[in-house]
């Protein structure tokens, strides 16, 4: 089966926790974590949506270095 590549003009601003450790390889409790102790890499923090974390397109990627 292929697997196909999004298009970054198809990806959305935030991505949930579950979504987010998964476009960076890293469990979703490593994500959790982070936003728990405030130590992220590169200093990147997730925002609340009604209660719940999400991640920035714009900081995960630049925690790949792209």
């Amino acid at each position: 089966m292929m697997k196909i590549q999004p298009n970054e003009n198809d990806l959305p601003i935030v991505l949930s926790t579950d979504k987010a450790s998964i476009y960076i390889n890293r469990s979703p409790q490593t994500l959790r974590k982070w936003a728990c102790l405030d130590s992220a890499p590169n200093g990147i923090r997730p925002i609340r949506i009604n209660g719940r974390l999400a991640w920035k397109i714009s900081d995960l990627q630049k925690l790949l270095g792209g």
